[in-house]
C-alpha cells in the first residue's frame, strides 16, 4: 500500500472510532498509568533520600539508578517471563499474559528514568528551602514535602519521562502480555504486529496517537512551566 493511501486509510480509521483501535489506545494508557502511579512515590522517595542524605555507597547506588535507563526493556521483560512463567518463583500469580503482568513490567522500567529526572532537579534546587523549613520547626516529613514543591515542575517532568518510556516500550509488553487482542495488546505491540502483516494503516495510525500523547504531554509541561515563570515574574 502506497505511503499516502496507507496514511488517508489511518486517518479514516481514527475518525470513525475503530473499536479495536481504541482499545489498544485504552490498553497501552490503563497499563501505563497505573505502572506510573506505582512506581513513582517510591522512585521520588528515594531520589529525595539520595540527595538529601550522605552515606556509605551513595554514589553507587545513583551510579546503578542511571545505569539502569539504559536496561533494554527487552531484557527485563525475558527476567520477568522467567519469574511469571508456571514453573517459575510467581507463576501461582498467574499474571503471564496478562495485564497484570504487563503492569509489573512497566513498574520495574519507570524508575530508573523518574529517580533520575527527580534526582536532577532536587539536587539542582536551593538549598534554602529545606534550611527555611528547618528553621520554622518543620518535621522531615514536612521538610522533604515544601522541597519537592518547589521542584514540582522537574518531578512532573521525570513523570512526563517515565510515561514517555513505559509506554513506547515494545520488548517487555511483548515477551510479558503476549500482544492477546482485546486483553494485551498495546499501540507498539500492535504497530510491530501490524506492520509484520503488511497492514500499514491501523500502524500509521496507532503511531499518529503515540506521537500525539507525546506531544500533549510535553505540550501541558510547557505550559505549566510557562505559567511559573510568568508568576514569578510578576512577584
Amino acid at each position: 500500500m502506497p505511503l499516502f493511501e496507507a496514511t488517508r486509510a489511518a486517518f479514516a480509521l481514527l475518525l470513525s472510532g475503530d473499536a479495536a483501535l481504541w482499545l489498544i489506545v485504552w490498553t497501552s494508557l490503563k497499563t501505563c498509568l497505573l505502572a506510573l502511579l506505582l512506581a513513582a512515590p517510591p522512585a521520588v522517595l528515594a531520589a529525595y533520600a539520595l540527595a538529601s542524605r550522605r552515606f556509605p555507597g551513595r554514589r553507587l547506588l545513583i551510579w546503578l539508578a542511571q545505569a539502569a535507563q539504559a536496561l533494554p526493556t527487552v531484557l527485563i521483560g525475558l527476567l520477568l517471563y522467567l519469574l511469571l512463567t508456571r514453573h517459575g518463583p510467581l507463576g501461582g500469580l498467574h499474571w503471564l499474559f496478562a495485564q497484570p503482568g504487563m503492569v509489573a513490567g512497566q513498574v520495574l522500567i519507570a524508575p530508573p528514568v523518574l529517580l533520575a529526572f527527580t534526582l536532577a532537579a532536587l539536587q539542582a534546587a536551593d538549598p534554602r528551602y529545606a534550611e527555611t523549613a528547618l528553621a520554622h520547626g518543620a518535621s522531615a516529613w514536612r521538610v522533604m514535602l515544601t522541597v519537592l514543591h518547589e521542584v514540582r515542575f522537574g518531578v512532573v517532568a521525570a513523570l512526563v519521562s517515565g510515561f514517555g518510556r513505559v509506554i513506547s516500550e515494545v520488548g517487555c509488553a511483548l515477551m510479558v502480555g503476549g500482544n492477546i487482542a482485546g486483553a494485551t495488546r498495546t499501540i507498539t505491540t500492535a504497530i510491530a504486529l501490524e506492520t509484520s502483516k503488511g497492514e500499514f494503516a491501523q500502524g500509521i495510525a496507532l503511531g499518529l496517537v503515540l506521537v500525539a500523547l507525546a506531544l500533549a504531554m510535553n505540550g501541558a509541561l510547557l505550559l505549566l512551566q510557562g505559567d511559573a515563570h510568568g508568576a514569578r515574574g510578576r512577584r
